[in-house]
């Protein structure tokens, strides 16, 4: 099992107020544990635009066309004053991780750089903070029904609206979750089987 370029989606009864109706862009899993970008919490009155004013970065030259005035994320609970930048390729920046063919993760000032020019990425998602989860921690909560899995989907990831997401994500296995009851059901493997 890899959850890598996999959404883990909050089930509804889960009621932790980071973590509530979250949908989380898993960006590694490996054999000691996951690391991951909640996509859908938007930080309050924080916008790119607001980032690049406290870094002092002025977009040169700037494409008026391309916007700034997205919202920043709440990525997870983890470092939230470090910022963690999803885009589509390409990944030549200093600090960039592939994380799988059309999905890169850059932790470097330079991505932020080209915020507002033409040599932006042509999605961007900018969050601070992150989730992480030890060594079978996460397949655990799968298990006792608190998150369900799908793969991840670029048009949810950058184009979908932020209050759309949790519940599209959930569509891309077959759920209607907004009319889910607050628990699962039986607690069983059916949702590992699936990955």
């Amino acid at each position: 099992m890899n959850l890598q370029h996999h959404f883990l989606i909050a089930m509804p009864a889960l009621q932790d107020p980071i973590f509530r109706r979250s949908v989380v862009y898993i960006c590694e899993y490996n054999d000691e544990g996951a690391m991951g970008i909640i996509i859908n919490k938007p930080l309050e009155n924080l916008q790119v635009e607001g980032i690049l004013e406290k870094l002092k970065i002025v977009p040169e030259p700037r494409n008026p066309e391309i916007r700034l005035d997205k919202p920043v994320m709440l990525g997870g609970p983890l470092a939230e004053d470090r910022g963690f930048i999803l885009h589509t390729p390409p990944s030549d920046f200093s600090s960039s991780i592939r994380i799988s063919d059309n999905t890169v993760i850059t932790t470097s000032r330079d991505v932020l750089e080209t915020l507002g020019t033409d040599r932006q990425p042509g999605n961007v998602l900018v969050a601070l903070g992150y989730s992480s989860w030890e060594k079978g921690q996460l397949e655990q909560e799968i298990l006792d029904n608190a998150r369900l899995t799908a793969p991840a989907d670029q048009n949810i990831l950058f184009r979908t609206p932020i209050a759309d997401r949790w519940r599209e994500a959930a569509k891309l296995i077959g759920i209607d979750i907004v009319t889910m009851p607050g628990v699962a059901g039986m607690r069983d493997e059916r949702n590992l089987s699936r990955l």
